[in-house]
């Protein structure tokens, strides 16, 4: 294991904290950008696909806690888990309310459970073989936190969801969730580094995690546009509205992906130059979903 040694140090590091954050979601449009449902529910793609992702996180970096012989690493894979758990319990929450709005995705979900439980999930492994299946699907968490830390740090500086009406509420857990994902941005990067590390597993997880992602975000905007009741008649996923709604600043472009995407493949490469910590911060800092949770925190400690 490579240990304390080989880890680089994150700008203005903080403490990871779960927050409780709690939405009420009555009355909210699916499609929550305005006159945009290519926009809204390709960004939506994120509440059918992240549940059942951050719950296998959260399995995965519970059985590597083993394995993890620094104690400041060990603190941080805590708070993440934590954070994770959270995060796909919010975004489960946006899930039902779709379908209770009868946006059918049942099929999709299924298709997802099977990847993470079945595909990704336990085998009946012993010894080194189980702990190289664990430390494979520990790169592949590092991999996928690469592209949540871009789309963190990309949806705390989109100025263009603020330019369009689109729904404060959805907004705020796309920030609040973004800027808790630049917050614990290197933790999987620094766990795959501390128990194996190795360059080409590194890449090959990434490219095989690249290509899952974008095939299953094409899936998923295609099927919530369809699913939508009030998509209006032929209107469908085109793929160059990403280039429309990239100049509009509320979705990310071609390039973006390329970019972030060719920073993972440096050998330097480190997380903690993904986003910043002061801005995440600063953001849960007037978050209403946050500071709510800060303090029912703090309402839950001076009652014990």
């Amino acid at each position: 294991m490579s240990g304390r040694k080989d880890r680089q140090e994150v700008p203005d590091k903080v403490a990871l904290n779960a927050r409780e954050v709690r939405f009420d979601w009555t009355g909210l449009t699916p499609a929550f950008i305005p006159r945009e449902p290519f926009a809204s529910h390709l960004l939506n793609v994120l509440h059918i696909l992240l549940p059942e992702g951050e719950r296998w996180f959260v399995k995965i970096f519970g059985e590597a806690l083993p394995l993890i012989q620094d104690d400041e690493l060990r603190e941080d894979v805590i708070g993440f888990i934590g954070q994770e758990g959270m995060h796909a319990h919010a975004h489960q929450q946006v899930q039902d309310y779709f379908t209770a709005q009868g946006i059918d995705t049942r099929g999709y979900v299924r298709d997802i459970e099977y990847m993470f439980q079945r595909m990704l999930g336990d085998r009946k492994l012993t010894g080194k073989k189980h702990e190289e299946w664990l430390i494979e699907r520990l790169a592949l968490v590092a991999a996928i936190e690469h592209v949540t830390a871009f789309l963190g740090n990309w949806v705390l500086n989109a100025k263009g969801l603020d330019k369009v009406d689109a729904d404060p509420r959805m907004i705020d857990l796309l920030r609040w969730h973004g800027a808790e994902e630049v917050e614990h941005r290197a933790v999987a990067y620094d766990v795959y580094v501390h128990v194996d590390g190795r360059y080409s597993r590194r890449i090959r997880t990434y490219a095989i995690s690249s290509l899952v992602l974008t095939w299953l975000f094409v899936r998923g905007v295609r099927a919530l546009m369809k699913a939508d009741p009030a998509t209006p008649p032929g209107v469908k996923a085109r793929w160059r509205d990403l280039v429309r709604t990239k100049r509009m600043d509320v979705t990310p472009g071609y390039l973006d992906v390329l970019r972030w995407s060719l920073r993972y493949f440096r050998r330097d490469y480190h997380p903690g130059g993904e986003g910043s910590t002061q801005q995440a911060v600063a953001y849960l800092a007037q978050s209403p979903a946050a500071l709510a949770a800060d303090q029912l925190a703090r309402d839950h400690g001076l009652a014990s």
